[in-house]
């Protein structure tokens, strides 16, 4: 049975009620939700049963520890991370200690998977579930890998609402759409793309899930010329053509970190007739932004410059430092954060216990 229900104003509310104390501007307003500025991210890590037990403890503390954004994909970890969060929250709701309406739910759909680990032979697989079904015509995959056309959509947020256990997803994002403009053209990656958003549309309005987004990679960092590029005007446009003013279009995930800061200076976007970072047209459009990468899949946890560590005071690790910088960023809305241990969750959390900078405090600190 799926868990009723989906993340409120007043859900979020009483969530961060029971923060606020000790964790200092954690949770903030976005979507007319409350949402924690650190989102526990569940990409890495091996299709293994302990890789999953260690999981369920990491949702489980995160969620003690003020953390009421989970992230996942139904290809990560070939399904088991969607599982992994359903097991835990069930068991957290059941236990009376938190309630549905308080966590955000986020996935994604778009890249083929498997189910709970590799096939022998995975193009057998594919063709057998996929192609030999009709669920997919050979035509609407991309690179190999990737299908965004309506039926695959739909079939896929069926997929991950059982797999995470509840009747409606907070967050469905695209999952990397770009990869299509490796096999077909602009105008036609356009035209799946609100092919796509017809879908989501409808999925709104079957209250399977409550908005939608892109999750990308390349598409927002890159120059307009560049293969992979996407407009996040035209997308923008596109949604408001097929669900109106009042379209659903409500989230970005892309990557932000300390060594890859393109979304705040890269000047990517074309907006009214002037340039603009990402981040400066999804503020002017009220979007939600989840920065993916946040700790550079580990890399940014050792090693950072002094110069760069005394901007921080009062952060012990260089890990809780780059988590600093991400979440205190103006425009970015929560810093998702890859914690498939209980003491990463301990040590990456405890940042929250420091207040972020106000923007004035951001531009004195970083803008040189």
């Amino acid at each position: 049975m799926l868990i009723p229900g989906f993340a409120t104003e007043e859900g979020t509310a009483r969530f961060k009620a029971r923060f606020e104390a000790q964790l200092p501007r954690h949770l903030r307003k976005a979507n007319g939700l409350w949402v924690s500025s650190i989102g526990l991210g569940t990409y890495l890590g091996e299709p293994t049963t302990a890789y999953d037990v260690q999981y369920t403890e990491s949702v489980t503390r995160a969620t003690e520890l003020g953390v009421n954004v989970f992230d996942s994909a139904i290809n990560y970890r070939h399904q088991r991370s969607e599982r992994v969060i359903a097991h835990a929250l069930t068991a957290l709701i059941a236990a009376g200690s938190l309630r549905r309406d308080e966590v955000i739910l986020a996935t994604k759909g778009g890249f083929l998977t498997f189910d709970a680990e590799e096939p022998p032979d995975p193009a057998a697989y594919f063709h057998k579930k996929l192609i030999e079904t009709g669920l997919v015509q050979p035509e609407d995959v991309a690179a190999g890998c990737h299908v965004m056309s309506p039926k695959y959509l739909a079939n896929q947020i069926e997929v991950s609402r059982r797999n995470l256990g509840v009747e409606t997803i907070d967050i469905y994002y695209l999952h990397n759409p770009e990869t299509q403009l490796n096999a077909v053209s602009r105008e036609e990656f356009y035209l799946r793309l609100r092919a796509a958003f017809e879908a989501l549309e409808k999925a709104v309005a079957e209250n399977k899930i409550r908005v939608y987004g892109t999750a990308t990679w390349n598409a927002y960092r890159q120059s307009p010329e560049a293969l992979e590029a996407i407009s996040l005007a035209e997308t923008l446009r596109i949604a408001g053509e097929v669900g109106g003013k009042d379209h659903h279009f409500r989230a970005l995930q892309l990557p932000f970190n300390l060594a890859m800061p393109e979304a705040l200076v890269a000047r990517s976007q074309v907006w009214q007739g002037r340039a603009v970072t990402v981040l400066e047209l999804a503020r002017a459009q009220g979007l939600m932004v989840f920065a993916s990468a946040s700790l550079m899949q580990a890399h940014l946890t050792k090693g950072l410059p002094p110069q760069v560590r005394e901007q921080f005071p009062g952060l012990r690790t260089d890990a809780q430092c780059a988590i600093q910088f991400v979440r205190s960023t103006p425009g970015i809305t929560c810093a998702l954060v890859g914690m498939g241990r209980r003491e990463h969750v301990e040590e990456n959390l405890a940042t929250a216990q420091v207040a972020p900078f106000t923007i004035e405090e951001f531009i004195a600190a970083f803008a040189k």
